[in-house]
């Protein structure tokens, strides 16, 4: 019987992937039941679903995929054949240089002939020709950008990485109200961060966006990702004090991890969950 693959990152890049704080994640998950059913409202690149499906294969797993990465792990074939025909354009160009001249229009060919044969994943393909966390998201775009010969060298392996999830595309809110009654549900709770770049995701995320996803947090069991750059633990904390309302976080278990930007910049991650 073949052995299942367990991923410690997701096989796609993904901005804002829980990667880094799988080391604290996995270890809390273990106080939650295995026969839960967990249900992944902000799912993302699908990180945080998985692993939770390989510590326990008899949970129910709801990963609602609004962010439609599940269309990219489809095409992961087509992606690895592009990145294939670029390593060979670029056989002979100095790696992690500028891209320019005959070179870069050649580029730009054959990535307007992926587009226009129905499917080019701009976000896997800008991690392999754009300086780091840069993204592009249209061939107009790609024609506008600094090109680099950073092209990964080997192939994505996605194989079995939503094996047994259940995946949805739904409003978070649609969705919470859907699970919330069951006896025994965890909410993983992972909403793009208030105040850090969103490009990556779908629409425009304001403040009140944020505070009604504290709604879902009242008398439940969850798991909560934030940043100190939100300031919505301090937020929640003077609520308390000020108005009739209760803190979501009171009672609640916080671990932390510094998260580095560049090398002169970083911020503090923040998990908080309730059992």
């Amino acid at each position: 019987m073949e052995k299942k693959k367990i991923f410690k990152s997701a096989p796609l890049p993904f901005m804002g992937q829980k990667r880094k704080f799988l080391k604290q994640f996995e270890p809390a998950l273990q106080k939650y039941s295995p026969t839960a059913t967990y249900v992944d409202l902000f799912g993302g690149s699908g990180l945080l679903s998985h692993t939770v499906k390989a510590l326990y294969p008899d949970a129910t797993v709801i990963y609602n995929d609004f962010d439609n990465y599940r269309l990219r792990l489809d095409n992961v074939d087509r992606t690895n054949k592009l990145l294939s025909d670029l390593r060979a354009v670029l056989a002979n160009y100095p790696k992690d240089k500028r891209v320019i001249g005959e070179i870069r229009d050649n580029i730009i060919d054959r990535l307007q002939k992926e587009e226009e044969s129905g499917y080019l994943d701009y976000i896997t393909i800008s991690s392999s020709l754009l300086f780091s966390m840069k993204y592009a998201f249209s061939m107009e775009q790609f024609r506008k950008e600094t090109l680099y010969n950073c092209v990964r060298q080997s192939n994505y392996d996605a194989k079995g990485y939503l094996e047994g999830i259940e995946v949805v595309s739904k409003c978070y809110k649609e969705l919470f109200l859907k699970y919330k009654d069951l006896d025994k549900v965890v909410f993983l709770v992972d909403p793009p961060y208030l105040s850090t770049e969103t490009n990556s995701y779908k629409g425009y995320w304001k403040l009140k966006d944020y505070l009604d996803v504290l709604q879902v947090l009242d008398k439940t069991k969850y798991f909560y990702f934030t940043s100190n750059k939100s300031s919505i633990i301090e937020l929640c904390e003077w609520i308390e004090t000020k108005t009739p309302m209760s803190n979501p976080f009171n009672g609640a278990y916080t671990e932390t991890m510094t998260a580095t930007v560049n090398y002169n910049s970083s911020y503090t991650d923040i998990m908080i969950y309730k059992i």
